[in-house]
Parts: structure tokens; C-alpha cells; sequence
């Protein structure tokens, strides 16, 4: 099951020849936030720092005998449709890296505007041998899930229903849902709990907060980051000790910049290609000292 949870984690959240660099794009003034909430309440939060438009597009770099192979893009966009969000991700590997794995990877997610959490969600897997389609009907009231699971979209479906603890997020609804949390007012350890469904189980994880830092991203210079630790299940991918680290833009938009993590064998990085449709101007960039 783990090995399944490695690619949405490093290709989401945190999931091969290069492709020439797009510059960053800017965009206009926009005006200034609200203040978002310095803390997390599992079935309630506000949005401050996205809008429908925004599109990032990440490099996936593997690491192998000290090298940095190129190996696909994942790119994450948000509709608006009414009185919800619609999230979506696709991630591909590289041509020249299908010899040694394929991923095609699809996730929609669809959460109350009130709240940020699913309500509905969608994806079609295809990672190496391994294939699936499902979908989840999130009943967060009730703290129940409806799951359907087949082969590929359009087969025969298995249906199974599922009680949860709380509130609930698919994996990408709680990547939005945590860029909401002003962890940068917050002291180095500072820990949020949440909880992730997938795979017809709920897994309780925690984001840890270790502090700001002027991080080098791979490729494109020093940015003002938050630096986060988040959890990750061990087993055939990752070990119990393994640390994954993420950055994120030191602004008010906080958009992943870089996500670092070992696996099992070598290791994997993501890193910011290009951006559009911020709901703020982009100010993370760091000043040349």
C-alpha cells in the first residue's frame, strides 16, 4: 500500500531529459489579505491565499549515484464552481524516463468554500504496473466516506463505505487547506494534526513547522522560505526515520518552492518550474547580499 502512497506524495503535497527553464511569470498588485488563521481547526478553515486561476508546474528530480535525473512535471491548478473549489493535479514522467517507470497520474478534488474540506474527489492512477480509478464521497457531518474503485474509469465498480474519527481531507485538498495556517507567527516546532483519506483508510499525520530560512532552490536562486516537516508513512518507500522537507514562499501566497525527500533507493526532489494566476504579487525572492 505504501508503495502506492509514494508518487501522489512526492508528484502532491511533496509526488528524464532537462526541459528548457519558463521564466516565473508576475503578476498585478493585488490587494492585501486578510490575516489568515494562526491556527488549524480541522473542520473549518478560510482561504487567504489562493484563487481560481492559479496554475504551478513542478520539476521531479530523482537522485541516483549523486545524480540528478530530470525525471517528469506535476502541475496543480484551481477552478472556481460556485460555492466550490475545484482542485486538480496531473503529473507525467518524461519520455526518456518511461524505460525505467511510468507515471500518469490524475486527482480532482472538490471542497466547500466554507470549510476546505472535500466534498467530493476523483482520481486515475498509473504507476508502473500499477493502475486504479476511484472515487470518494466525503460526508464530513456524518464522518463517513463512500468509496468506488475499479481498474480504469468506465469498468465495473466496487463500492465500500467507511466511517472516519473527524474530518477528513484527500491529498489534495489538505496541501490548500494548510497554506492557510499563519505557521510563520509560530515558534520552530510548532505541529498541526491532520488527517488524510485514501486508499479506503484515514491516516492521522501531523505538519511540523521548523522555522524560516533563506533556502538556495534548485535552479532558480535564495528565496524567503517556511521550512516544514511533514509526516510520511513508513514502508516500502520510506524509512521510519526519513525526514521530508518542504519549502514554501515566505510571502503571502506560500506556494511549495522545493520538497526534498530520501527514498528507499536514492532520492527525490520537486521543485517550482513556473507560476501563474497568484492571488499576490510573488515577494519571496531574496535580495542579492
Amino acid at each position: 500500500m505504501t508503495t502506492k502512497l509514494m508518487f501522489p506524495l512526492s508528484f502532491s503535497f511533496l509526488l528524464f531529459t532537462l526541459l528548457p527553464w519558463q521564466p516565473m511569470k508576475q503578476n498585478k498588485p493585488a490587494p492585501q489579505p486578510e490575516p489568515p488563521t494562526p491556527f488549524y481547526e480541522p473542520c473549518a478553515n478560510s482561504n487567504y491565499t489562493f484563487q481560481s486561476g492559479e496554475q504551478l508546474t513542478y520539476k521531479i528530480y530523482y537522485n541516483l549515484n549523486f545524480i540528478w535525473v530530470p525525471a517528469g512535471e506535476v502541475t496543480f491548478k484551481v477552478f472556481d464552481e460556485g460555492n466550490q473549489y475545484h482542485y486538480q493535479a496531473k503529473g507525467r514522467t518524461y519520455d526518456s524516463y518511461e524505460w525505467f517507470f511510468v507515471v500518469e497520474d490524475d486527482y480532482d478534488s472538490w471542497v466547500d468554500k466554507n470549510t476546505l474540506l472535500p466534498n467530493y474527489s476523483e482520481r486515475s492512477i498509473h504507476e508502473g504496473d500499477y493502475k486504479i480509478f476511484e472515487k470518494v464521497a466525503f460526508n464530513q457531518s456524518a464522518r463517513s466516506t463512500s468509496v468506488w474503485r475499479s481498474e480504469k474509469r468506465g469498468a465495473a465498480e466496487k463500492r465500500t463505505d467507511h466511517g472516519t474519527k473527524g474530518c477528513v481531507h484527500d491529498v489534495l485538498s489538505i496541501l490548500y487547506s494548510l497554506r492557510n495556517i499563519e505557521f510563520g507567527t509560530q515558534n520552530a516546532g510548532y505541529t498541526v494534526p491532520f488527517a488524510v483519506f485514501m486508499d479506503q483508510e484515514e491516516y492521522p499525520l501531523k505538519m511540523r513547522y521548523m522555522g524560516k530560512e533563506r533556502k538556495k532552490v534548485y535552479g532558480h536562486g535564495r528565496y524567503n522560505t517556511l521550512k516544514f516537516q511533514p509526516d510520511v508513512l513508513a514502508g516500502n518507500v520510506f524509512d521510519e526515520d526519513t525526514k521530508m522537507s518542504v519549502w514554501v514562499s515566505d510571502d503571502q501566497n506560500r506556494i511549495p518552492l522545493m520538497i526534498e525527500s530520501p527514498v528507499s533507493v536514492g532520492s527525490v526532489k520537486m521543485v517550482i518550474k513556473e507560476y501563474n494566476g497568484l492571488k499576490y504579487d510573488f515577494k519571496a525572492k531574496a535580495e542579492k547580499q
